[in-house]
């Protein structure tokens, strides 16, 4: 009995253990390295949240239409260590911004940079640094 109980227990922790690892996407699970962005747009809403921030923005199509992008960034913990903060991107704030669209096709991606009016590039962590290729500041 003390067995079952102890091989039981082994089990649970190993499945509860294992579960935030599941939910965890990696950058190729839903973001193509093959459909790189390069938008200028305006920032409307950033959301510090774990494990990853969202930075919300309108961008002005070549038809003048303006559509709303999400571009997921890295935790806050790491952005605030790279210099991302709420001082230093305001929403109202105008940038380009650079990264990876998401697979699917939507209006969606992950940043791998912005960078400002004044030329100030700010690299976002995330899942784009699992990427071998892709530097912190490469263009």
């Amino acid at each position: 009995m003390r067995m079952r109980r102890a091989v039981v227990g082994v089990a649970a922790g190993v499945l509860l253990a294992a579960a935030p690892v599941m939910a965890h996407h990696a950058f190729s699970a839903e973001f193509d390295i093959n459909k790189p962005i390069k938008l200028r747009g305006t920032l409307t809403k950033w959301e510090m949240i774990n494990p990853h921030s969202w930075f919300h923005f309108d961008v002005k199509g070549a038809d003048g239409k303006v559509a709303s992008w999400m571009i997921e960034g890295g935790s806050p913990n790491q952005l605030i260590k790279l210099g991302v903060t709420k001082n230093t991107l305001a929403v109202g704030t105008e940038m380009i911004i650079e990264g990876y669209q998401a697979k699917d096709g939507t209006n969606k991606g992950v940043g791998r940079n912005l960078v400002l009016a004044n030329g100030q590039r700010l690299f976002l962590g995330g899942s784009v640094n699992q990427l071998t290729d892709i530097k912190p500041g490469a263009k």
